[in-house]
């Protein structure tokens, strides 16, 4: 007879892997993630506006910065000085792809980075 795992195998296992990962490599790791789906919604990659979606890209942009704030002194100048470049470049890019500009200081995360001008 076949011994079948328990219900929460996987979960121990995924309890296990992340265990061994440091903070600073989760940080990096969602921001990234955040970063990579605001450039979709914001409609920088190759399918361009197909996902583009402002709504959506305010929220990440914004998401984006408050981690990057909250963090910042968790996580070393090396990791955080490209995370903040790509940051900015997102707000930049949200203020050209708007219609309805939002004044210096109200866009998408200068809540935490001050205000963006491009």
């Amino acid at each position: 007879m076949s011994e079948t795992p328990p219900e929460n195998a996987g979960f121990d296992e995924m309890t296990r892997d992340i265990a061994e990962v440091p903070a600073v490599e989760v940080i990096v790791t969602v921001a990234v993630n955040l970063m990579s789906a605001a450039a979709v919604k914001l409609g920088l990659t190759e399918e361009g506006d197909k996902y583009k979606d402002l709504d959506e890209a305010r929220k990440l942009v914004h998401a984006l910065a408050g981690l990057l704030d909250a963090s910042a002194t968790e996580i070393s100048s090396f990791h955080a000085a490209p995370l903040r470049d790509g940051l900015k470049s997102l707000q930049l890019a949200f203020r050209e792809a708007s219609i309805v500009r939002d004044e210096p200081g109200q866009g998408p995360g200068e809540k935490y980075t001050g205000p963006v001008y491009g």
